[in-house]
């Protein structure tokens, strides 16, 4: 049987708004492939595939992260319980139907496909989840993919007020330890503004990009719940 061949274009050849390819499939390793290349999905259930790569890139190095005095006061009392990859499913489950409950703008973007490809990524060593807990209520989290030492973030829920920042802020400050280069926010944000991150060129970005997610990280070696 012939393998499949995933190629994308060339990331200079986007579109203006950043749409570099439309159509395919979310098999794993074209995934990968876009993640590789700077390209991410993100399309809502009445439309084929769209593949991005945005001009600026925005981004947060962790070294930049902002962490303001009343998020360090609540990472101090130990107000949530910070898990890696304990509850995956529930995550980008929680993601999607809290979207789907404030009726947010581009709420169906976790379609079921989007849903069951991240759960193989996830289930490959790929993917992986945060979770802020409250006894043993999932409060807040987010999802994202992994390269190297790329974490390419994808969505986020809160519950319960800051429970999503003290489990992005923990998440940030370990991929520091573990020299990770960046996290990918894809597109500006304000509330990521807040947290340090900020636009750059999208051919610095794929220069970091290129060199940083081949190194190997020990950073997902470890599942047990942790304590902020």
């Amino acid at each position: 049987m012939e393998q499949k061949r995933f190629i994308f274009p060339d990331i200079e050849e986007s579109t203006a708004e950043g749409i570099i390819a439309v159509g395919g499939d979310l098999h794993p390793q074209r995934l990968i492939k876009a993640y590789r290349s700077g390209i991410f999905p993100w399309f809502s259930e009445s439309e084929p595939i769209i593949w991005w790569s945005p001009d600026p890139r925005f981004v947060l190095f962790p070294k930049e992260i902002k962490v303001s005095r009343s998020m360090t006061q609540v990472l101090k009392k130990g107000l949530f319980q910070i898990t890696y990859d304990f509850d995956f499913a529930g995550v980008i489950k929680t993601c999607r139907d809290i979207r789907y409950q404030a009726n947010q703008p581009n709420a169906t973007w976790i379609t079921e496909e989007m849903l069951e490809a991240y759960l193989e990524l996830h289930q490959l060593g790929y993917a992986h989840s945060v979770e802020a807990w409250q006894g043993d209520r999932l409060v807040g989290g987010l999802y994202g993919v992994s390269l190297g030492q790329c974490f390419f973030g994808e969505s986020m829920f809160a519950k319960v007020s800051n429970a999503s920042k003290a489990a992005f802020i923990t998440l940030v400050q370990d991929l520091e330890k573990f020299n990770f280069a960046l996290i990918d926010c894809q597109i500006y944000s304000n509330h990521f503004k807040s947290l340090g991150a900020r636009n750059i060129p999208r051919q610095k970005f794929k220069m970091v990009l290129d060199e940083a997610s081949e190194r190997e990280t020990l950073m997902w070696t470890r599942h047990e719940k942790k304590d902020n």
